[in-house]
């Protein structure tokens, strides 16, 4: 934030941000002619589109003052976008520009009376928030001067014909120097005590108090060969401090992080243990291979180290280094800082940088890496001397944060022996900009460090990294870059096709990319033309990053392959940058195919994932119509867009992002639990474009869900909610961001802040979110002898008691897709398809599903006896009576036996349970036994009892089931839960209501809201709500959905609003019902029934057919006005809709399922809530008055609401929005016309 006067002495407090969309219509105001003249007609959005850069100065009521849009290309056609180098090198030699070192204004604009205030704050703001930026250019026609604005800050270095037509163009410069220059860096001496408190001060008082006053001064004068002290100044005024030591405690942090890629931070020996032995380790522990860390999905398998550079030509280029910076003569930052450079590579290039360190990995994800067993077991051994040296204290004033990475080039000076600077912070300590340059290290899984670790090799100093396209003579460097990667063979084959043809097999347009330093390949990238871009559109939200109509087909590349040595990994931005600009491209895309292995967990390792995936924005999917494509014939969408090929998760860049970083969260994030709210929960997290979280770990039983373990038969054992399915994992990529541990949590040491798990493993976090929710228990037989005849009456009431004995082996409680896999699995070995009795108990939907799935995989009816526990409502899991009844005449069919008010008695008459071979069961009238060969149980869902206990010896509030409050804490502010393992505190009376009556995804994403406040700074502060409000508990909107396939091959759905359970006869009798429409019988498989509200409004769908159907478009029809639905009740009463299925098939309401529909609502409820004039009420204000008789109307208010609507102005911008809507959205919607097809 700044303070502009202008030369009247009125007085502005501006600040600078990104443009952004909204500031269009400003910019093209402040637009003159003279600026016109200057850079030309442009069209706004689509130079913000390609540009770089845009910085927009506000003031603090948030009124445009300035803007300024720069791009990494020069305009006015002067030289060609990938080839602009040399023509500006040959005006003056003495300006090293490059393309990391250089931006190019395209255009400035700004408020005539602070205009020379504005450009000034613009251009210190840019130098600052791009460290590598030393040049700015300018190019104007040469016969228009800068004017008065301009002048103050560019100057003209000489002149470039255009390459399209007979004219000179002038350029002028602006050098960081004259903004914002490097900073000086020297020893620091005692004097500089005074200078440096106030900083150290203004961020922590700890060291004072613990070192004493002078602490500061004493570490100073402490220097010797081991510890030094350095300081950075302006205007001989210290205003920054780092004290390094050259003494590393190596053997911890082999112990506690996977230094492999750096060599263990060792010189080579000859003694050196790196590779694992030749057998292989048959015991490789499965949760090894799951290791919790910060970025094991991104890390694959790395190079091993083969020889290392001289110590001596590094000791040389530092020398040089050292000279340059303490040189007395007034160089320019930028001159000096560039003359060293030169010298450097000229020494660099005898120095083997691929030799240094290892390598990350990318390609193509849909190749499946399975990593050696026992290679995560392996620690290699290193016998060599320390090759590393430490931060110990580093503080800089904020004002010049941004040029912390000038301390760098001094400090490795200090040490010419060493080639790694490492430092090591409490892990919740904010990213700053110097750490930004180092790389993370990843943390074994049984590091007890609460520290994170960062690396810098002194090569990444090095500003000489040029992109190019690759040449045939680069095949060798490439080669050693990727020789010891696994699919090292995939790149090497496409850099081969590349040079032959510059195609690929299908004749698509290849590019491939290699990044050099001191004439080394240190980086290899390949793209493609995309192909499937109208696929990619439709079936992503790409346009939540860019206006789609402004970018050409071929502007949209595939990132086919990257790998870049670690140590340049801070310039893996810079690399996507350059292939944008060298490839004339504007957008590139990234797929990751979901990976599945049978029979083991998945391995976040497994990925060929790129190490540039932090650098790339997740693209969240849309949800898809689904289409009668027979119906609509020629009308059709494209096959391009209704085409479903392999579901894979996307991930892009553009021009704009590429200098446009992320908030990094390092907090440790754990959640217990894969259910659908912890799913949902993590979702929410990844698709937050602008946070990249480091520490986000999911704890379950099984990891991941959507392995695809079970095929199409075995997923119909259990009812599903319709949250979440295998393809929506495919598409969310989960493993690509969330560490997976399996296990079981046992414990909670709130004091520690970790959670124990089942095998004795400790995971730490500093955020705990519980979502284990409730699972199918082991049901307590009563004891009681059949021999006796006892009734129910008779035995005692053992539903609340556990089961403690020993779970039979054929006894079974299906909670997820692996119990589901392990039951189908027992089924085919024990032959149970051709004999042998199954008994399915418990009267949830799950025992229907259950059944269904039994009878489809060839069990016979006969051999199939579903028992029923007396219920505990005085309805069924249908609630609805024609239902019931179909499923009932489906099971006498099939001839399944169906038992009423049962309760569990005994196994095997008592004796031994293990397997059980027969079961008994008392009645309100007479007990009965059942031959048992399987035994499936779906009693009441209960909080599993391991979870119970760990939540309990932890003091968490536990009430039937865990407390909590609006805000999903627990009495533990760092412990938050939800799902059906929780229900509200007692102080809210509200008992009945629990997130099991709501839908499971739509707690999750709250959870994440709430979540974010915490970490987002972009978010608006939460307030606090009025005393009076606190005490209500909040009522979420979605729907409770589920849905199956039951007895008789019914598929069934039924979508309802969240509501405490109620039969459905005793709604009906209620006066507010409002209406039901009903067509088809569910006897014959085509029953479809709507309930309207009394706001006319869909609030329940039940759903009853044969034949399957479109469940995502049914449930877009929840929560619609029926007028919506092409009047529906109108046409029911009109007996013109007999089946409702077909009726909604119908090309009119296509619109409806569509993902933005919704965003079409809004649209038009604003236009109905926006004034024509200011002293006219509006559609909406009209509506309130009526509604509280506070106008006197002639006639209905329904035609004086139409009069109104049509005769001002809001019937023309309702019908231009729909059309608007149609338009854009014409490749989902092709069934509509629109005037201009017509």
């Amino acid at each position: 934030m700044s303070v502009l006067t202008s030369p009247r002495g009125k007085v502005e407090v501006v600040h600078c941000r990104r443009t952004e969309s909204h500031d269009i219509y400003c910019i093209k105001n402040l637009i003159r002619k003279f600026t016109q003249k200057l850079f030309g007609r442009l069209n706004i959005i689509y130079l913000l589109e390609k540009a770089n850069l845009a910085v927009t100065l506000s003031n603090d009521k948030e009124e445009i003052m300035a803007q300024a849009t720069f791009l990494d290309y020069p305009n006015w056609n002067v030289a060609k976008q990938d080839n602009w180098v040399s023509v500006f090198r040959e005006l003056d030699s003495e300006i090293p520009c490059t393309p990391l070192n250089t931006l190019f204004l395209h255009l400035f604009v700004a408020v005539d009376e602070y205009s020379i205030g504005c450009c000034k704050e613009i251009i210190r703001t840019v130098f600052k928030a791009v460290p590598e930026l030393h040049f700015i250019f300018l190019i104007v026609p040469s016969y228009m001067s800068l004017g008065s604005t301009l002048i103050t800050v560019f100057d003209q270095v000489g002149n470039v014909p255009c390459l399209t037509f007979e004219e000179d163009f002038a350029v002028h410069i602006c050098h960081r120097h004259s903004h914002y220059p490097q900073l000086h860096v020297r020893r620091a001496r005692v004097e500089d005590h005074d200078d440096l408190m106030p900083i150290f001060l203004r961020h922590d008082t700890i060291l004072k108090e613990t070192y004493g006053e002078y602490f500061l001064a004493e570490l100073i004068e402490a220097q010797d060969e081991e510890n030094h002290a350095v300081v950075c100044e302006v205007d001989d005024k210290a205003v920054g401090f780092m004290s390094v030591c050259s003494r590393v405690n190596l053997q911890l942090l082999h112990e506690c992080f996977d230094l492999e890629p750096f060599h263990g931070l060792c010189v080579p020996h000859p003694d050196d243990i790196l590779e694992p032995p030749q057998e292989p380790s048959i015991q490789a522990s499965e949760d090894a291979e799951l290791r919790s860390n910060s970025q094991g999905s991104q890390k694959i398998i790395e190079a091993l180290l083969q020889e290392s550079a001289s110590p001596e030509a590094m000791e040389n280029i530092q020398e040089k280094v050292t000279e340059e910076i303490v040189s007395e003569e007034p160089f320019s930052a930028a001159q000096s800082g560039n003359t060293s450079e030169i010298e450097d590579v000229e020494k660099f290039s005898q120095i083997s940088v691929m030799d240094e360190v290892d390598n990350y990995i990318s390609s193509e994800s849909s190749a499946s890496i399975l990593l050696p067993e026992g290679y995560s077991h392996f620690h290699p051994t290193y016998k060599g001397a320390s090759d590393a040296f430490c931060i110990q204290l580093f503080c800089i004033d904020e004002k010049y944060e941004a040029r912390s990475l000038d301390f760098m080039n001094f400090v490795f000076s200090l040490f010419p022996n060493k080639n790694f600077c490492i430092i090591s912070l409490p892990h919740l300590t904010p990213e700053f900009v110097l750490i930004q340059n180092f790389v993370k290290m990843v943390p074994f899984n049984n590091c007890t460090l609460e520290q994170d670790l960062y690396v810098f090799h002194r090569a990444g100093l090095l500003k000489s990294i040029n992109i190019r396209l690759a040449t045939i003579s680069d095949v060798p460097g490439v080669e050693n870059l990727v020789s010891t990667l696994m699919l090292n063979k995939s790149i090497l084959d496409d850099l081969a096709r590349y040079n032959e043809a510059c195609r690929d097999f299908d004749g698509t347009p290849l590019l491939a990319f290699v990044a050099e330093v001191a004439e080394q390949i240190v980086g290899i990238a390949m793209i493609r033309n995309e192909m499937d871009v109208e696929y990619i559109r439709s079936h992503y939200n790409i346009e939540d990053f860019i206006y789609f109509s402004h970018h050409q087909r071929e502007e949209h590349g595939h990132l086919h392959h990257f790998a870049l040595n670690p140590i340049f990994r801070h310039y893996t931005k810079f690399f996507l940058k350059e292939i944008l600009r060298l490839g004339y491209k504007s957008c590139l895309y990234y797929p990751i195919y979901p990976q599945s292995r049978e029979g083991k967990f998945q391995n976040p390792h497994a990925h060929s994932l790129t190490s540039a995936l932090h650098y790339l924005v997740p693209v969240r999917p849309r949800r898809q119509i689904v289409y009668p494509l027979e119906k609509l014939g020629i009308n059709a969408p494209s096959k391009a867009v209704s085409k479903d090929p392999m579901s894979y998760a996307l991930y892009h860049t553009n021009r704009k992002l590429t200098l446009e970083p992320k908030i990094t969260i390092n907090a440790k994030i754990i959640v217990v639990g894969a259910s659908n709210v912890g799913i949902s929960f993590l979702e929410t997290l990844v698709f937050c474009s602008h946070l990249k979280f480091n520490h986000l770990t999911l704890i379950s039983t099984h990891g991941l869900p959507g392995k695809k373990l079970l095929g199409a038969e075995q997923r119909k054992f259990l009812a599903t909610d319709h949250c979440f399915n295998d393809k929506d994992y495919a598409l969310m990529s989960l493993c690509s961001w969330v560490n997976v541990v399996v296990g079981r949590m046992t414990g909670i040491d709130r004091a520690a802040k970790h959670v124990v798990l089942s095998e004795g493993e400790v995971v730490l976090y500093d955020h705990l979110i519980l979502c284990t929710g409730q699972q199918y228990q082991v049901p307590c037989p009563t004891g009681a002898d059949i021999s006796q005849h006892p009734t129910n009456k008779e035995v005692p009431n053992t539903s609340k008691l556990r089961y403690t004995g020993k779970v039979p082996c054929n006894h079974f409680t299906l909670n997820d897709e692996e119990d589901c896999s392990k039951a189908l699995t027992w089924i085919r070995n024990n032959s149970i398809v051709t004999e042998g009795n199954v008994i399915v108990y418990g009267n949830t939907i799950d025992t229907y599903t259950t059944v269904e799935t039994l009878l489809n995989i060839g069990v016979r009816g006969n051999c199939i006896h579903l028992v029923q526990p007396p219920p505990t409502q005085t309805f069924t899991c249908f609630n609805n009576y024609s239902v019931e009844k179909a499923v009932e005449n489906a099971l006498k069919a099939a001839g399944v036996a169906t038992y009423q008010d049962a309760i569990l008695a005994q196994w095997n008459d008592g004796a031994d349970p293990d397997p059980i071979h027969s079961a008994s069961f008392t009645t309100p009238t007479k007990p009965f036994r059942l031959q048992c060969a399987m035994f499936f149980s779906f009693c009441e869902k209960k909080v599993d009892y391991e979870t119970f206990k760990a939540l309990n010896d932890a003091c968490l509030v536990y009430d039937g089931r865990l407390v909590i409050d609006t805000n999903f804490h627990t009495n533990d502010i760092a412990i938050r839960a939800a799902g059906s393992l929780t229900k509200f505190s007692n102080r809210y009376y509200a008992s009945e209501w629990t997130h099991r009556n709501f839908n499971s995804k739509e707690i999750g994403l709250q959870l994440a809201a709430a979540m974010l406040n915490l970490f987002d700074p972009t978010l608006e502060p939460v307030t606090e709500p009025p005393a009076n409000l606190d005490r209500l508990i909040p009522m979420y909107k979605g729907a409770k959905i589920q849905g199956g396939i039951l007895p008789g091959s019914y598929h069934y759905l039924h979508v309802a609003k969240p509501a405490i359970s109620t039969s459905l006869e005793v709604k009906m009798t209620q006066p507010d019902f409002g209406l039901e429409i009903v067509t088809g019988s569910a006897k014959n498989g085509t029953y479809f029934r709507i309930h309207i509200n009394k706001y006319k409004m869909v609030e329940t769908i039940t759903c009853l057919s044969k034949e399957p159907f479109p469940v995502s478009n049914y449930i877009r029809l929840f929560g619609q006005h029926e007028q919506v639905l092409n009047n529906l009740c109108v046409r029911y009463d009109n007996n013109l809709i007999t089946d409702l299925y077909s009726y909604f098939e119908e090309p009119w309401c296509m619109a409806l399922f569509h993902d933005r529909f919704i965003d079409l609502r809004k649209e038009l409820r604003q236009i109905l809530a926006s004034k024509e004039e200011e002293d006219l009420p509006s559609i909406e204000q009209l509506v309130h008055e009526i509604e509280v008789e506070e106008l006197e109307l002639v006639g209905t208010p329904r035609k004086y609401l139409k009069r109104v609507f049509e005769e001002r102005i809001y019937k023309s911008l309702v019908e231009r929005s729909i059309l608007d809507y149609l338009h854009y959205n014409h490749y989902h919607l092709p069934m509509y016309a629109w005037p201009g097809i017509i």
